[in-house]
């Protein structure tokens, strides 16, 4: 049997996203300790260590054991040390990984650019802030967890969870084990029970029927259950984009145009039911709407509830008008 490869000297894992950031240092610690299992871990707030602290650090120990270094917030460190950084990764000590996380962004981005242009193994852990990719990491978390989750699941999970990406992954990992590795929507409602009854899909899926006074109980339910203003928002415009795009692609079999519109079959179908009600000049209005309570929720209004509740009526009010 072939003997592991080993591990790369230099990592840089760059984003903010704190679940993907830890788990990409313990994949580099994993790897390192499948050729040695005694190797030592050690992690830095890199703005507290000086130049000669990192030497001392990356320099070898008089047995070789492994060692990775993790310094953290790489992007908060000064020139000097920056500099210092960068020179001594260049050239490290046999059997010591060093690994560098920097928050990426514009704040010390040179330091980042020099250790990519370095020879470093470059891991994205970019911020997880929209819809289409929340339902992206819950999927690969459930493949991740060794199971499936069906597609109209994932949106009923992702309201009644919240967007914690920790929470998730959670809920998708207790679910895959308790299903048997099938998650399907009555499981989430199931284990979920109140709060995936009160979602922004629900709220969404009665605004594009036109059932105002359902949309209006809908949403006051959940914000009633605490669910996030902005992923009420996101759904009223995924509810809104799906409408225009099933729309503009006519009455087509929906198996057919699963993979041209990118979206599920079952999303077709209940849109094509849904968008017969609906002018072109309505959809416009409603885009205007939805674009606007995003902003809303985001920090534009004082009041996030009312921001909805006022884009709930303006949405309906669009699908009426003629």
């Amino acid at each position: 049997m072939p003997a592991p490869s080993a591990p790369a000297p230099l990592h840089l894992v760059l984003g903010e996203e704190e679940l993907l950031v830890e788990r990409a240092v313990e994949q580099v610690v994993a790897e390192v300790r499948i050729g040695e299992p005694g190797a030592e871990l050690r992690r830095y707030r890199a703005a507290d260590l000086t130049p000669a602290d990192l030497a001392d650090n990356l320099s070898p120990s008089l047995f070789a054991e492994g060692r990775v270094i993790v310094l953290q917030a790489a992007h908060e460190v000064g020139k000097d040390l920056a500099a210092a950084i960068v020179q001594q990764s260049a050239d490290p000590a046999e059997g010591i990984v060093l690994v560098v996380v920097h928050a990426g962004g514009a704040r010390n981005k040179p330091l980042a650019d020099a250790l990519r242009k370095g020879g470093a193994v470059v891991t994205t852990c970019n911020k997880i802030t929209r819809s289409d990719e929340r339902a992206d990491f819950v999927r690969a978390e459930a493949r991740r967890a060794g199971g499936r989750i069906a597609p109209d699941a994932v949106g009923v999970l992702i309201e009644a969870v919240g967007s914690d990406l920790r929470e998730l992954a959670a809920a998708v990992g207790q679910l895959v084990a308790d299903t048997g590795g099938k998650v399907d929507e009555p499981a989430v409602r199931r284990y979920h029970r109140g709060r995936a009854e009160a979602s922004g899909f629900t709220v969404a899926d009665k605004v594009m029927a036109g059932d105002r006074a359902g949309a209006l109980e809908a949403l006051r339910w959940a914000m009633v259950l605490g669910v996030a203003p902005v992923l009420v928002a996101d759904a009223l415009a995924d509810g809104v984009r799906t409408l225009a795009k099933v729309g503009a692609a006519g009455r087509g079999d929906p198996n057919r145009l699963a993979g041209t519109l990118g979206m599920p079959p079952w999303k077709i179908r209940k849109a094509q039911s849904q968008v017969r009600a609906w002018q072109p000049e309505s959809l416009a209005l409603a885009f205007e709407a939805a674009a606007e309570v995003n902003a809303d929720v985001k920090g534009a209004a004082a009041d996030p509830g009312y921001a909805l509740e006022r884009a709930v009526l303006r949405i309906c009010a669009a699908r009426e008008s003629r």
